[in-house]
């Protein structure tokens, strides 16, 4: 991962951060979805974001999330290594855990703007 795919990673895992501590948990939730389709082709920021989703459901004791993680933590590495991982899926256990989606534009540049420098 160059630095400009981490400070985009970064800028969505913080943003995730400080909207649960304002109590927003609707948008601390889609922070991390996003964070989740910028991680994908990254073996370890994939897995990092998963741990992050099941953290974030133990945090709002949601048991249904929580369980939803597990197989993702086991399978997000594997699938970013071997090119495996659905592009544009946002990673919680409301999407079929193999069902591509469509990336959002901003990110879809987001993407492109980080593999221009690599």
């Amino acid at each position: 991962m160059n630095t400009k795919m981490a400070g985009f990673l970064k800028a969505e895992l913080d943003a995730s951060t400080a909207a649960e501590a304002n109590g927003d948990m609707a948008t601390a939730w889609r922070a991390l979805e996003r964070a989740h389709i910028l991680s994908q082709a990254f073996a370890v920021a994939h897995t990092g974001v998963h741990w992050a989703m099941f953290r974030f459901a133990y945090r709002r004791g949601d048991v249904r999330e929580m369980l939803g993680q597990v197989p993702r933590l086991l399978l997000a590495a594997p699938g970013s290594l071997l090119g495996r991982a659905p592009l544009g899926n946002t990673g919680g256990a409301n999407v079929g855990i193999f069902r591509p989606m469509p990336i959002p534009e901003d990110l879809r540049a987001k993407l492109a703007s980080a593999a221009e420098r690599s």
